[in-house]
């Protein structure tokens, strides 16, 4: 089906743990449904906290083509026109692929919505098993390569995904981001050693026919790029390393990274937008501005963790939407690119999926702002 294409791109990240289909997860949650079973047994934890929150959709296996197709068909209706998976990579070997190898790469009309890859690579701890969350300090995977394994990964991302005509590129490269550049700093040996990896990257790429690639670093807070703790001779400024390391633009995961989070969502929007003009400020490289719809992830624990968002309803991020938008329609030279978290975070209270506390409301925010509807 042929899309009139609109004027903004929309992207959300997906979390891609809504699956039986990868052996490796009931080692988390032993069902064998993914995070399905702990959004299930979710209940608040104080008078008035939502939760539990329950999926209009219902549990469904998001590996599964015809499920894809169907959420495809409601993204784009509501505006939203690309996916950001999260992408893992642990203990040699891919974790999570099943949601974009079985269930949007193989649904009949994903040409409807773009992807991209967001490089998930943080450690794995407890958190994902709520049996022994709220345990501190228990790495059960490393997130960190060193560049044999990193060239396998990237030869790998070129050919199994870059390539895919529903890839989303900028400039006609494929857009790929770092989800923790300290991580991988650390793996590679230093600044020189990453800029050098990325490098041989771009080089693999064009040899394989691509323009290059895009690559995106996800920030932590205007002022969190530092990496003395992992390269005692990166003392340089944030804005000289991203671009010696060859990072062609940068975006939010999510706005828990940067500020106070434990209050009204009105009252972080203001602090969202001051984030993004100090972004646009002090790095040359382009900024994305990005939207997150809340933040509580006590349904992964035990007892009460403070830190969620109040009052993020359909109407209040309907004004942080617009003001994105009002971000993007001041940059017309870059990409008409807006972030947001998430697709289906249902475990930090931070998706955009139909729920039966405000049914479709957040899609209806985003069709009325970027797709011209109930202005």
């Amino acid at each position: 089906m042929k899309e009139c294409k609109q004027p903004y791109d929309i992207a959300a990240y997906i979390w891609p743990s809504y699956t039986g289909d990868e052996p490796r997860t009931r080692m988390f949650w032993p069902e064998g449904n993914g995070e399905w079973e702990t959004v299930r047994k979710a209940t608040a934890k104080y008078p008035g906290h939502n939760w539990p929150r329950r999926p209009l959709w219902g549990y469904c296996n998001e590996a599964d083509p015809y499920v894809m197709e169907m959420q495809i068909d409601a993204a784009v209706d509501h505006g939203v026109n690309v996916f950001i998976y999260d992408w893992y990579w642990y203990d040699g070997r891919p974790f999570l692929e099943q949601c974009l190898n079985n269930g949007y790469l193989k649904a009949r009309n994903n040409d409807r919505v773009k992807f991209y890859l967001m490089w998930a690579n943080h450690d794995v701890v407890n958190l994902w098993d709520k049996r022994i969350s709220d345990i501190e300090g228990n790495i059960i995977w490393r997130a960190a390569v060193e560049r044999p394994e990193f060239e396998i990964i990237a030869r790998r991302l070129i050919e199994k995904y870059f390539m895919h005509p529903s890839y989303y590129t900028i400039d006609g490269k494929p857009v790929f981001l770092i989800y923790d550049l300290n991580k991988l700093v650390s793996g590679l040996g230093g600044v020189a050693q990453t800029a050098d990896a990325f490098a041989w990257w771009q080089e693999q790429a064009i040899r394989a026919g691509l323009k290059g690639i895009h690559f995106q670093l996800a920030s932590w807070g205007v002022n969190a790029l530092n990496l003395s703790g992992v390269d005692a001779e990166a003392a340089t400024t944030p804005n000289e390393t991203a671009k010696r390391i060859g990072f062609a633009s940068q975006t939010h995961y999510q706005m828990v990274h940067f500020t106070h989070i434990d209050r009204d969502y009105a009252e972080i929007i203001p602090d969202m937008v001051k984030e993004w003009a100090l972004m646009d400020e002090k790095y040359d490289i382009p900024y994305f501005p990005h939207v997150s719809l809340g933040w509580d992830n006590n349904p992964r624990h035990q007892s009460f963790k403070p830190g969620v968002v109040k009052n993020n309803t359909p109407a209040n991020v309907r004004k942080a939407l617009e003001a994105a938008k009002a971000y993007v329609d001041s940059h017309p030279k870059q990409s008409p690119l807006v972030t947001i978290n998430s697709w289906n975070e249902w475990t930090e209270a931070s998706y955009l999926q139909p729920d039966d506390l405000y049914g479709y409301g957040y899609l209806e925010a985003v069709k009325q702002v970027f797709a011209g509807e109930g202005k």
